[in-house]
């Protein structure tokens, strides 16, 4: 046993202090990133906000419109291939820039996987997505899937430190999804005790990332643009939602009435719920690592994403950023104990 005693941290524990800025408007600030991926070679462009792969946010229906803002869709795991070939003969062939295809690594999970690739070989992303991406195992399915997918660009994560962000992309991972704990609807860190600050793990993250011309997915804990700008500020590549576009229209779950107010239902993937619906169950082996929470019915996510982007080109044009990409240049955190007055909330 042992002590680490510097103090990490999350989004609620910083602000970013403004600086001196020659922008004249928001609308001067271009949010679109260009990336060419380590080890699939992919030039990527667009707008670095992904839909996490959870069943009521990373669907068809929000891949749909996120494709018109040019961000990405995480699509859950639970379509079929059929479902899948549907989808794809309704879009344009652009789409798949922004949709990734999400497996486990069982060897269910793989053959499915394989299936999906054949159907629709335009797909340029495979999400290779576990909770725990700390074992052997996880690493070398990564290795097995970079092996028979040299030109996908290949997502692998969950971890949240610098070694383990290495050891995946040396096995083929282009890029690395951050984040253990932070989700609004996961439990991990009271169910294990494991966890880690998401602000301290993307910085940690990123910086083992881009030495070895990697990159970072900044995968839960964001609660409003600002946490957003922050993951940005810190090194993150990208920003993976999930309870920010819940709720949503094209979130694809139904509408529940309750005294005159509507709502969707939003749980975690590791939820009792989730493996009910798709699993039969929970295993007698686990335990359940997720909740379930009514969210209030939000209609369209178009109006959503459009104030999310605006927070984040404000964010830019307090630091004098024109582009996304300077952000994390011109980004001091400051330590608080305050985020805002809260008297009317």
């Amino acid at each position: 046993m042992r002590i680490e005693s510097e103090l990490k941290i999350g989004f609620k524990d910083v602000l970013i202090r403004p600086k001196r800025s020659t922008l004249k408007s928001r609308s001067e600030v271009s949010l679109d990133r260009d990336y060419v991926f380590r080890h699939s070679g992919l030039e990527w462009s667009g707008v670095p906000i992904i839909a996490a792969n959870m069943d009521s946010v990373g669907t068809f229906s929000m891949a749909q419109v996120l494709t018109d803002f040019r961000m990405m869709v995480a699509i859950h795991k639970h379509y079929t291939v059929e479902q899948w070939q549907a989808y794809s003969s309704q879009v344009e062939a652009d789409a798949m820039n922004f949709t990734t295809v999400s497996t486990g690594i069982s060897n269910a999970d793989f053959e499915r996987m394989k299936l999906i690739l054949k159907a629709v070989p335009s797909l340029q992303f495979i999400c290779i997505d576990v909770a725990n991406g700390y074992t052997e195992y996880f690493v070398e399915f990564v290795k097995k899937v970079r092996e028979d997918y040299p030109d996908k660009t290949i997502i692998a994560g969950n971890v949240v430190t610098g070694e383990m962000v290495e050891e995946l992309i040396l096995a083929g991972a282009d890029i690395v999804k951050v984040g253990i704990g932070p989700g609004s609807v996961c439990t991990t860190r009271v169910k294990t005790g494991v966890g880690y600050p998401q602000l301290s793990a993307i910085i940690e993250c990123a910086d083992a990332a881009h030495g070895l011309k990697g990159h970072v997915i900044s995968d839960g804990g964001c609660t409003c643009s600002g946490d957003i700008a922050k993951a940005f500020g810190a090194g993150a590549d990208f920003v993976m939602l999930g309870g920010m576009l819940a709720g949503h229209d094209e979130g694809e779950g139904e509408k529940i009435e309750e005294n005159g107010q509507q709502f969707m239902e939003f749980y975690g993937m590791s939820s009792a719920a989730a493996m009910k619906k798709h699993n039969g169950g929970v295993a007698d082996y686990r335990a359940s690592e997720g909740k379930v929470v009514r969210v209030p019915y939000r209609g369209d996510v178009s109006v959503t994403v459009k104030d999310i982007l605006g927070g984040v080109r404000s964010t830019c044009t307090y630091l004098g950023a024109g582009k996304l990409k300077e952000l994390s240049k011109r980004t001091t955190f400051i330590q608080v104990r305050e985020q805002e007055n809260r008297i009317f909330s």
